[in-house]
Parts: C-alpha cells; sequence; structure tokens
C-alpha cells in the first residue's frame, strides 16, 4: 500500500512528519479518511481526536482546532495546539478535568459558561487519547 506524509504542526514545533497508511480526523462535514491519492482539499479542524496508521499500528493524536490541507502525497495539519499520545501526563490532563468541572459548576449560566465547557472537552479529549495508549501498551491477557 502507497503510504502519505503526514505533518502536524503547531506555532510552538512540528509534532510530527512521518509516513503513514491512512489519517482519520473530523473535518468540516465529519469523519474524513485519507490515503495516499486522495482528491486535493482543506477542513477546518475542531477540538478532537487524529488517528493514524502506521504498519498496522494505530496512533493518536488531541488537536486543538486548526485546519488540514490534504494534497494527494500529503496531509499538512496547522493545529493551535497538537499533542501525541505519548506526550500525554494522564495527572496533570485528570487535574485539568476537574478544575474545569468545577469552572463549569462555578459559572453556570454565565458568560464565561461557554469558555469552561471548552475547557473540559480539551481536557477530556486529552484523556481518551492518554487512555488508547495505555490500551495499547497493555500486554495481552492469558486465557484461562
Amino acid at each position: 500500500m502507497a503510504q502519505i506524509t503526514l505533518e502536524v504542526v503547531t506555532p510552538e514545533r512540528t509534532v510530527l512528519e512521518q509516513d503513514v497508511d491512512i489519517v482519520v480526523a473530523r473535518g468540516a462535514e465529519g469523519d474524513i479518511g485519507v490515503l495516499h491519492g486522495h482528491e486535493p482539499l482543506v477542513t477546518p479542524l475542531p477540538i478532537g481526536e487524529l488517528t493514524y496508521r502506521v504498519d498496522g499500528e494505530e496512533r493518536h493524536l488531541a488537536i486543538d482546532g486548526g485546519f488540514m490541507q490534504v494534497r494527494p502525497d500529503k496531509v499538512t495539519v496547522l493545529a493551535d495546539v497538537a499533542e501525541r499520545s505519548e506526550e500525554i501526563d494522564r495527572e496533570r490532563a485528570e487535574e485539568a478535568r476537574r478544575r474545569a468541572e468545577a469552572l463549569l459548576i462555578e459559572h453556570k449560566g454565565t458568560a464565561l459558561e461557554a469558555q469552561a465547557a471548552a475547557s473540559l472537552q480539551k481536557a477530556l479529549l486529552r484523556l481518551r487519547v492518554a487512555e488508547r495508549r495505555r490500551r495499547h501498551e497493555r500486554p495481552p491477557q492469558l486465557e484461562r
């Protein structure tokens, strides 16, 4: 299978540049899977998960908004923030979730409610992406 280059860039750094089998992300029209030879397109990316596969192994990134440009041989993601699953500190993400939940309760019905909800969404995304890594790292269970 022909591979496609995936490049994920934030204002601070290049998070990833690698040849991959497939890229899956949520675009403006819903989930999109991109293989080598895909038609060109540009789509905004909401806060969400980007999945890609290399040699049959799925890998995950948390994306905090941005844009995805697709060309037949390359996918470029320009994100406000992007983290690979192995970069996420689960304890810090859990603490961020607790803080965001408390802020959401505190600011319910105020102008800051949407900001607190977005913070909670980001924290939950980071926890979900970190959990996917943990599931892949666990040794297989022996059958009895």
